[in-house]
């Protein structure tokens, strides 16, 4: 049995289906992880990373089911679904790499005015830091009222913008990273799953084998 032949193709195909669903809990993880502070929350396009990470997921176990049971309808709806999926993922990669450290800092100082002092203070004390950018007007007044235990070891603290835009920055690194660069064997995937769909089953026709 040659490469390119009905077995090759499906154990090609259903390996890259597991490498998708690895890809897909990643994407979920990561987002996830730059979810866990409230400001970097506010960027909707991790929202929109999780919500590919998702849909990956389940276009990856229906592509394992139908690679295994050479389901053609599945096979069919599979193609498609994951074509949606690379242009989403694409624009989304793209987009999560685009963000500068600037439009960072504009996104946290909207979020940070409108949370309130409790949500503010409990940030604060979790991240060990006071205030959001020291240039702030009201950065001296956020620093009086803070209760990071950072006060009690350094004249200093180390100011909370810094912290949300390392956490921030990171994440959105590795989410544009990972998604950019598995979008092109999404490409892959079609192609893979187009050939293993127009193939005869060997099991069909016991004289294949002779």
């Amino acid at each position: 049995m040659v490469c390119g032949g009905f077995a090759c193709s499906k154990n090609a195909l259903c390996a890259l289906n597991v490498v998708y669903m690895l890809v897909g809990l990643l994407l979920i993880g990561v987002a996830a992880w730059g979810k866990g502070l409230g400001l970097v929350s506010s960027i909707h396009i991790i929202g929109g990373v999780i919500a590919v990470g998702v849909f990956l997921l389940l276009i990856a176990v229906a592509g394992l089911v139908g690679a295994v049971n050479h389901h053609q309808v599945l096979l069919f709806f599979y193609m498609i679904i994951l074509g949606l999926v690379f242009v989403f993922q694409f624009g989304i990669s793209c987009s999560c790499l685009a963000i500068n450290r600037s439009k960072q800092t504009d996104v946290i100082n909207a979020s940070w005015w409108v949370m309130s002092n409790t949500t503010r203070d409990e940030l604060e004390r979790s991240l060990d830091c006071c205030g959001l950018f020291n240039l702030t007007r009201q950065y001296q007044q956020d620093y009086a009222s803070c209760r990071a235990i950072c006060k009690n070891r350094s004249p200093t603290c180390q100011v909370c913008g810094e912290k949300f835009l390392n956490h921030s920055d990171e994440a959105l690194k590795i989410l544009g990273g990972v998604g950019l660069f598995f979008s092109f064997t999404e490409i892959l995937g079609i192609w893979l799953a187009m050939r293993f769909r127009n193939q005869k089953d060997p099991r069909a026709n016991p004289s294949a084998f002779l």
